[in-house]
């Protein structure tokens, strides 16, 4: 969905090329968000594997669909405009400061095909197969799709032997991992490069560019980003991107952006509650089908995509019918129960430890029924303007015009007295997987809420129409 492809003639090396060329002897797509994209003859060989092709079968926003409609967009067309960005981000860079930053084809090349590969590791779902399916199956285990990304680029370089020499591969992996924690710069020139695709820095990359406005659209929401302005608006000083002061507020709207598609889609109360129960049938199922045994080697890992719940859906082993039930439930919309949702306060969140269905069942009543764990599904969100707690402009560096050298940071107050003071939202909510128990849970919930806070910090109890409705649902057997 969302990219068409054009045949153009293809060379048979990777020798360097001017743009025209390039552009003549690529591969042209057409994306329903940027327009005509042209793939270099490198690139194509990487995404005419089968590799990179299972990116069609991972949607980009996981389940999301079942709750917007809309939002059947893949990791696929998403890598397709990383690349895309990653290159006009580099070539804007060159034009305006090539001689002075020695950008040179090496640096163009690395860049783009980090942009492209930089999901390539990605698992069924989202980020839900990482973060709530392997921790449930292999506590303790230390695992993120960007190293696996890394993984099957070597195993997609060997297998389909790539033409690429090893400074270049090296280059692009370290770009990928370029966000995460102690992530290794052994290119000590450029370092500027490293803010392109996965900025450790301060989070401004071309990843959430494509991701901001893609997502926005799928699910039919105005995005009031425009990444536009951020690459007008942007050299490099002292080794690093800087922005123009002007666009302060353009930068603000990345991060308010973010926050707000975590809030109101990503992390959709629906949404959530599909994710729970998914999550709950795919790791009963995992002894009968050994799901999480293909996170290790490559060669079996790219067999692992979104199909898993057909799979799971449509099998008549008798194992797997409690998954299977389980997903009947989400066809026939028979959701794990929203009970309510309490904001974590702001003089608490320090020191937040995730709340689990143990710590609702411990505060239960004893006059209503009694709850056990496997009754209750907790969702523990965050939400953040890219740094935790901490304000990511603190990193981010401005310059006053194009005739000045020098960097600076700005104060949020020295620009709006509206900007948010606190950074970060953590949000407890809590789920009956039992139509019946939904008040019984609501109770637990908030008599946790004052065991913990002296008060019930939830909006307002649960209402009392929903309370009835599944009693009377589960009265009459449905």
């Amino acid at each position: 969905m969302g990219a068409t492809y054009f045949e153009e003639r293809i060379p048979s090396n990777n020798s360097a090329l001017s743009s025209t060329d390039e552009r003549r002897l690529s591969k042209h797509i057409h994306d329903n968000v940027h327009g005509n994209i042209y793939l270099d003859p490198l690139s194509l060989k990487f995404v005419d594997t089968e590799q990179f092709q299972r990116l069609r079968d991972l949607k980009q926003l996981g389940l999301t669909y079942l709750v917007y409609p809309g939002a059947v967009h893949s990791r696929f067309e998403h890598s397709l405009g990383v690349y895309w960005l990653a290159g006009e981000a580099i070539n804007r860079l060159k034009t305006f400061q090539g001689r002075e930053l020695d950008i040179d084809h090496f640096d163009t090349q690395t860049v783009k095909i980090a942009g492209l590969l930089h999901d390539l590791g990605h698992g069924p779902f989202s980020h839900m197969f990482e973060r709530e399916f392997l921790p449930r199956v292999l506590p303790g285990l230390e695992w993120s799709h960007e190293e696996m990304s890394l993984k099957m680029i070597d195993y997609v370089v060997d297998e389909h032997n790539i033409d690429i020499d090893p400074e270049s591969l090296k280059k692009v992996k370290e770009l990928i991992v370029a966000s995460e924690n102690g992530a290794s710069k052994s290119f000590k020139e450029k370092l500027f490069l490293y803010d392109i695709v996965a900025n450790g820095r301060n989070g401004i990359d071309v990843d959430k560019f494509d991701y901001l406005v893609r997502d926005s659209r799928a699910c039919g929401l105005g995005c009031n980003f425009q990444f536009q302005r951020v690459f007008e608006a942007m050299r490099v000083i002292d080794d690093e991107i800087c922005y123009r002061a002007k666009e302060y507020l353009t930068i603000h709207k990345l991060f308010a952006t973010r926050a707000d598609l975590h809030r109101t889609v990503y992390t959709h109360a629906k949404v959530k509650a599909i994710e729970l129960m998914f999550v709950d049938a795919i790791t009963n199922a995992n002894d009968t089908l050994d799901i999480s045994s293909y996170i290790h080697e490559p060669a079996q890992y790219w067999k692992l995509d979104d199909t898993i719940f057909k799979t799971i859906e449509t099998s008549s082993d008798q194992n797997l019918k409690e998954s299977r039930d389980l997903l009947l439930r989400i066809r026939r919309r028979d959701l794990y129960q929203f009970c309510n949702e309490f904001a974590v306060p702001k003089e608490n969140m320090e020191y937040f430890k995730n709340v689990t269905p143990q710590d609702i069942v411990c505060s239960q009543s004893s006059s209503h029924p009694t709850l056990s764990e496997e009754d209750i599904a907790v969702s523990n969100v965050k939400i953040d303007l890219t740094r935790g707690r901490n304000n990511p402009f603190k990193s981010v560096s401005f310059f006053k015009d194009y005739d000045s050298s020098e960097k600076f940071n700005i104060k949020d107050e020295l620009v709006s007295h509206l900007l948010p003071t606190s950074y970060q939202d953590r949000i407890v909510r809590v789920y009956s997987k039992k139509p019946h128990l939904v008040e019984a849970v609501s109770e637990a919930f908030e008599n946790f809420q004052m065991k913990t806070y002296g008060m019930k910090t939830q909006v307002h109890a649960t209402p009392e129409k929903k309370k009835r409705k599944q009693l009377r649902s589960y009265s009459l057997g449905v």
